[in-house]
C-alpha cells in the first residue's frame, strides 16, 4: 500500500470512529464494554490494512471487524464463564435444582394471597411491577408515608411466613 493511500485510509477510520461507536452500542449498553470494543477494532484495522481491498467499503470492512470481534469475545467469555459450579470446586459440576426455584415462587404466590387486600396490592404496585412509592400512592389514593408502612408490614409478613415463624 502506498504511503498516500495508506494515509487517506487511516484518516477515513478516523473520520469512521463515530458511526463505530454508535454500531459498538449495539452490541455493549456499557459505554466502556463499548469503547473496549472500539479500540479492539481499530487495532484490528490498522493492524491489518494491508489486507483491505481497495475500492471496497471500508466502513463496511471495519463494522465486520467489529461484529467478528464481538462475537469471539462471546465465545470466550461463554467458554470462560467465571464463578460456575464446576470451578468452585463443587462435585460433577451441580447446578441448583430448578424444581426448588419453583416451589419457592409457589410458597411465595401463595403468601402473597395470603396478605390483606391493602398490603397485597402494596406489594404487586411496588414490588412487583416497579412503581415509585408516589406512584403508588397516587394510584392508591393515599400518602406515600402509608404506601411505605403498608409495603414493610407486608414484606415483613411475607418474610415471616416464607421462613415459618410468625410475623411480629
Amino acid at each position: 500500500m502506498s504511503s498516500t493511500r495508506n494515509e487517506r485510509t487511516r484518516a477515513e477510520i478516523v473520520a469512521y470512529m463515530p458511526a463505530l461507536r454508535s454500531f459498538a452500542y449495539r452490541f455493549h449498553r456499557s459505554r466502556t464494554d463499548a469503547e473496549d470494543l472500539v479500540q479492539e477494532t481499530l487495532v484490528k484495522a490498522l493492524a491489518n490494512l494491508d489486507k483491505f481491498q481497495e475500492g471496497t467499503n471500508l466502513k463496511s470492512w471495519m463494522f465486520t471487524i467489529m461484529r467478528n470481534t464481538f462475537c469471539t469475545r462471546a465465545k470466550l467469555a461463554k467458554r470462560e464463564a467465571p464463578g460456575r459450579d464446576e470451578d468452585c470446586g463443587t462435585l460433577g459440576g451441580a447446578a441448583p435444582a430448578k424444581q426448588e426455584w419453583h416451589l419457592r415462587g409457589r410458597e411465595l404466590e401463595r403468601a402473597i394471597a395470603r396478605l390483606s387486600p391493602a398490603s397485597r396490592t402494596v406489594i404487586e404496585m411496588v414490588a412487583i411491577e416497579g412503581a415509585t412509592y408516589e406512584a403508588a400512592a397516587a394510584r392508591l389514593n393515599c400518602a406515600v408515608g402509608t404506601v411505605k408502612s403498608r409495603l414493610n408490614r407486608a414484606r415483613v409478613r411475607l418474610a415471616a411466613e416464607l421462613e415459618g415463624s410468625t410475623p411480629r
